[in-house]
């Protein structure tokens, strides 16, 4: 095949590349914005069921609006009120002990090496401590302090920029699923007016059920997540945990992952509470029986009930649509992913199929 016009086909053949990399890159510095729009849009869509029961009882929807917002509002201060602190007062408690062992130790009172000897001797009557302690030895005197000095105060320097980063990003993020939750009747509109006529019945049938399929699920995983935390609260007071109000809110956001999330959170509060000086074997049994018990109860009890107006997706599309979501998108992949392999079974259903039946 003869060129015509080698120069200008060359010319516009490198600008389309060079505006396809643009893109690219545009899309790739505005991964953060991108991931917080998509994550108000996520959770304004699970309160969206919420306004409209509020609405359907006779309120206005400005009325429904401002309860719903207080209750998201009231939400999150109660969780920064019962995290924060607590987890001040634990830090200042870790900080007080290890200042009490370095005194000790350049005192004289506390010899951590004789110490640990004897209790590694103790414990472990087979062992060969003094080998031990000679690998430990060649190993320290092997360490580059420098270097680990320098290291260790760029890791604290990026999990403090870390902590505040997520800090700003939840407060914007809430912004936004304000907006989005108050202008949802406005943006579906706009949305339903780039449709030609002729379609737009259609696709406004299947963007409903596809938005209150994500709506029940956000609203259901919520629920799943305040019962385990509620429930948690109490029972880890009872048998007193430590910290039973932190574990409570651990407890509470594993439960919003699909799948593993309330195993993870549960192995998580199990494990705590064998923390020597805090827990016990016998609480760490207690809790582990309790979660055992609670699993199952939501798993064949509660999750059918509260899911039932959500779109049922097959376990084995569960499971690939969650690790999918979790490499692409970390935490917030693994959320989403399954009412986004719900809208695909419902648009794969109600039009692909009836489709091919038709030819």
């Amino acid at each position: 095949m003869k060129i015509q016009h080698p120069f200008r086909t060359a010319l516009v053949a490198t600008l389309g590349v060079g505006v396809g990399i643009l893109l690219i890159n545009s899309v790739s510095s505005l991964s953060t914005v991108l991931l917080y729009v998509g994550t108000a849009l996520f959770v304004s869509l699970g309160l969206d069921p919420l306004v409209t029961w509020l609405t359907r009882k006779g309120l206005p929807r400005w009325a429904s609006l401002l309860i719903t917002f207080a209750a998201v509002l009231g939400a999150f201060a109660a969780i920064i009120l019962i995290v924060v602190p607590v987890i001040v007062q634990q830090i200042s408690q870790v900080v007080q002990s290890i200042q009490q062992l370095v005194e000790n130790a350049v005192s004289g009172e506390w010899d951590p090496v004789a110490s640990t000897r004897d209790w590694l001797s103790d414990t472990f009557p087979m062992l060969n401590v003094d080998e031990l302690f000679g690998y430990i030895s060649d190993w320290y005197n092997s360490l580059d302090f420098g270097q680990i000095g320098s290291t260790a105060g760029g890791t604290i320097i990026s999990i403090g920029a870390g902590i505040a980063s997520g800090f700003t990003g939840a407060i914007i993020i809430l912004i936004l699923t304000i907006y989005f939750t108050a202008s949802t009747p406005s943006l579906k509109a706009s949305v339903y007016q780039l449709v030609p006529a002729s379609k737009r019945p259609r696709f406004i049938d299947l963007a409903e059920q596809i938005t209150a399929s994500v709506g029940y699920y956000v609203a259901g995983q919520v629920t799943l997540g305040v019962i385990n935390g509620v429930l948690s609260a109490i029972f880890l007071t009872i048998i007193q945990a430590p910290f039973p109000a932190v574990l409570a809110v651990v407890a509470f956001f594993f439960s919003l992952i699909p799948l593993v999330g309330t195993l993870t959170g549960s192995a998580i509060i199990v494990l705590v509470c064998l923390i020597p000086g805090l827990g016990s074997p016998l609480t760490a049994l207690v809790a582990l029986i309790w979660y055992v018990v609670y699993m199952q109860v939501e798993a064949y009890f509660l999750s059918p009930r509260i899911m039932s107006r959500a779109v049922s997706v097959p376990g084995a599309v569960v499971v690939i649509a969650a690790l999918a979501g979790g490499s692409l998108l970390g935490l917030l992949g693994a959320l989403i992913a399954i009412p986004v392999a719900a809208s695909i079974l419902i648009i794969y259903r109600q039009v692909l199929i009836p489709r091919q039946n038709e030819l």
